[in-house]
């Protein structure tokens, strides 16, 4: 599971059932669920129980999985998953265990495999009459992108340098720069404002993280603006079923979903001409919220708008997903970009020697990583940043060799760098202990670590550390009502086998 989908995992894990019951009557959410957040087992997990309309048996589950630590692991993150998105329910029915999908989830997933018809109007309603002013796909991303990177623009800003080639920032609205400041990415006091450790953690993500980031802020502040969050997250899902360059009507939307898309436009990932017209454009921003697709295009120029309407400012374009830095072994680095976002970026934790049209050169030196580290970014998101956008070159090298794609030495000396101002490193988590066998102690251990929660084990002890409850504490009570049901069938085994003896 990517981080994007983690992040988006976490943020729906802390909702009340209820809130799923509501996601789940749309076809377009339930389908955008299944695509995005499931991994590749949890997926046939549920094609395999769609159509099964009576309880299956656990037992029956685990008939498809091979024996192995490995395929338990597997199996155990995929039915994990699938309850804490409460597509997967476990009870107890005639002394068995057994699992069903929500008839909700199944219901959804089902109509919109299959289609059931347009009452539900689910993936939004397109325009019935012709745009009178064609709107290009060129214009929706270069207005995406303009609209997106103002606001990296601005928190870039708050880290206070300036913008890379002295490039004009185009002004973020007010609601945008209040949401930045209510996520942390910045800290606003009076005239001045600086950015935070969670706008380092932003800024080194790629595209469709960093919008994901801000629509989960956005998602949890709806309350405050008299918005239903469940309104609000069932309209993000549809936006990414939508169709790139199609014009769709508000017809169908509630007094939420109307006021939404106001914002979603100083995003940048709905555009839509003045605030009270009948239709809008989902932008490529939009419309790769569920897929993996890149949200931004790897053209070196953004293209100006159409000549119908009022011309945007030609940005060059942000560093590509293939890839933009070379860094060898002596710290030097080579960053292949024209972009001043990139190259204000990266002069937040480097020192720029040179700048040609679309070369940029630079050193990472103990001067610049700790200026950063100073100002609240770690060597771990220098180091992810660096990976994340290093040139095709590299990653090639390192596939053919089977070596890293950063120099170890550049990235241990980062990392050295940073230890040098610390003596301790701490995690906030929950430490388990006093299991009651051996066996629940292994299993337990192999459960969390097959999740990712498992921080460190104290085997001699029989104890371990994680960094998550929720996921353990459902795995528990699993645990108790199968023994609680085996104990109940061994019972029950002792009376008939007792009925028999005194028979005999």
């Amino acid at each position: 599971m990517s981080s994007t989908s983690q992040r988006v995992l976490d943020y729906l894990e802390q909702q009340p059932g209820t809130t799923f019951t509501k996601l789940y009557q749309q076809p377009s959410t339930a389908l955008a669920v299944f695509r995005r957040m499931l991994p590749h087992m949890a997926k046939v997990l549920v094609m395999a129980l769609l159509y099964t309309h009576a309880p299956t048996p656990v037992t029956d589950i685990d008939m498809l999985f091979k024996t192995g630590s490995d395929t338990q692991q597997v199996k155990d993150r995929a039915l994990s998953i699938l309850q804490r998105l409460r597509i997967l329910v476990e009870e107890v029915e005639s002394m068995r265990s057994v699992y069903k999908l929500s008839p909700a989830f199944a219901r959804s997933l089902r109509q919109a495999l299959t289609g059931g018809g347009k009452d539900h109007r689910s993936f939004g309603v397109p325009s019935s009459t012709p745009d009178k002013t064609v709107v290009t796909l060129d214009y929706l991303d270069t207005f995406a992108r303009q609209q997106w990177e103002s606001i990296l623009y601005y928190v870039v800003g708050s880290a206070g340098g300036q913008l890379a080639g002295g490039s004009r920032q185009a002004p973020v609205s007010s609601g945008t720069a209040s949401l930045l400041a209510q996520g942390k990415f910045v800290s606003v006091r009076g005239n001045t404002r600086a950015i935070t450790q969670a706008g380092f953690t932003f800024l080194l993500q790629e595209v469709n993280a960093q919008v994901w980031m801000l629509l989960i802020v956005y998602l949890e502040v709806s309350p405050q603006l008299q918005m239903d969050p469940v309104d609000v997250l069932a309209f993000l899902f549809t936006l990414g079923s939508l169709e790139l360059g199609v014009s769709y009507s508000t017809s169908n939307l509630t007094p939420t979903q109307q006021r939404l898309l106001e914002d979603l436009s100083d995003f940048g990932l709905v555009y839509r001409r003045p605030s009270d017209s009948t239709r809008y454009y989902p932008t490529r921003l939009a419309t790769t919220l569920t897929s993996d697709a890149p949200a931004l295009p790897n053209n070196t120029l953004v293209t100006t708008a159409t000549k119908s309407s009022a011309p945007l400012d030609t940005l060059a374009a942000s560093a590509n997903d293939r890839g933009y830095i070379l860094l060898e072994t002596n710290y030097r680095f080579y960053a292949y970009t024209s972009s001043p976002l990139p190259i204000s970026i990266l002069s937040l934790f480097a020192t720029l020697h040179t700048r040609y049209p679309n070369l940029i050169t630079g050193k990472i030196t103990k001067t610049s990583v700790q200026s950063a580290i100073g100002m609240g970014i770690t060597s771990a998101q220098i180091i992810a940043y660096l990976s994340v956008h290093a040139h095709p070159l590299l990653r090639a090298q390192a596939s053919q060799h089977g070596s890293p794609i950063l120099p170890p030495t550049v990235v241990d000396q980062i990392r050295l760098w940073q230890i040098e101002g610390e003596r301790m490193t701490t995690w906030q988590g929950f430490l388990i202990k006093d299991l009651a066998t051996e066996e629940d102690y292994e299993k337990a251990v192999a459960y969390a670590e097959a999740l990712g929660v498992l921080r460190k084990e104290f085997r001699a002890k029989r104890m371990f550390f994680v960094t998550r409850m929720e996921q353990m504490g459902t795995y528990f009570k699993s645990v108790a009502a199968r023994k609680k049901q085996e104990a109940a069938a061994r019972e029950v085994a002792a009376r008939e086998a007792a009925k028999k003896e005194v028979g005999l």
